[in-house]
């Protein structure tokens, strides 16, 4: 996988993680991470609470383990790399976010227009 797909990845799961999280959990934290990809080192800061931090960290390393050269959609790969209890939280939260991130695009569009 390329340096920029890695890049969009990682900017798609902060969208959807924060978003989530803001939405439905009181407490947040902050949180720092170091992500390294082809020698290159992306920092992040996100205010998570303690289980999407968890579950964040945990899709950090599998995207930063990716063995795909072309990474497909993870839910279409043909060798997954989660373990099914975080695959499950992971999709309910993608669920969940990829709607009001939908709605709000939609929103945003008509406001400009």
């Amino acid at each position: 996988m390329t340096l920029e797909k890695f890049q969009t990845d990682v900017e798609t799961l902060e969208k959807f993680f924060t978003l989530y999280c803001r939405e439905k959990h009181q407490q947040r934290y902050e949180y720092s991470h170091k992500l390294t990809y082809k020698n290159e080192e992306i920092q992040k800061t996100l205010y998570l609470c303690k289980e999407c931090h968890e579950l964040i960290s945990y899709s950090f390393e599998r995207l930063m383990e990716c063995p795909h050269e072309i990474k497909p959609r993870c839910r279409n790969c043909p060798n997954p790399c989660y373990e099914k209890k975080q695959w499950k939280a992971l999709a309910k939260l993608m669920r969940y976010s990829g709607i009001r991130l939908g709605v709000l695009k939609v929103k945003n569009f008509f406001k400009l227009n």
